[in-house]
C-alpha cells in the first residue's frame, strides 16, 4: 500500500469513527458509509496531484 492509500485510509477511519461516537453512523450502516467517505477522500487526494484544468482555462481567456 503507498503512502497516499495509507493517508486516505487513516483519513477515512478518523471521519467513520467520529460518526459512529457522535451516534450518526451504526452497525448496519458502516459499510456503505466507509465506502462512500473512502471514496471521497480518494477522489479529493488523487485529484488534487493532477493540476486543474479549469483553472488554466479560466487564466487564459
Amino acid at each position: 500500500m503507498g503512502s497516499i492509500d495509507e493517508l486516505i485510509l487513516r483519513a477515512t477511519k478518523e471521519i467513520v469513527v467520529k460518526f459512529i461516537e457522535t451516534g450518526r453512523v451504526g452497525p448496519a450502516g458502516f459499510h456503505e458509509t466507509f465506502k462512500t467517505v473512502y471514496s471521497t477522500i480518494q477522489e479529493i487526494a488523487m485529484g488534487s496531484q493532477q493540476p486543474l484544468e479549469q483553472d488554466t482555462e479560466e487564466t487564459d481567456s
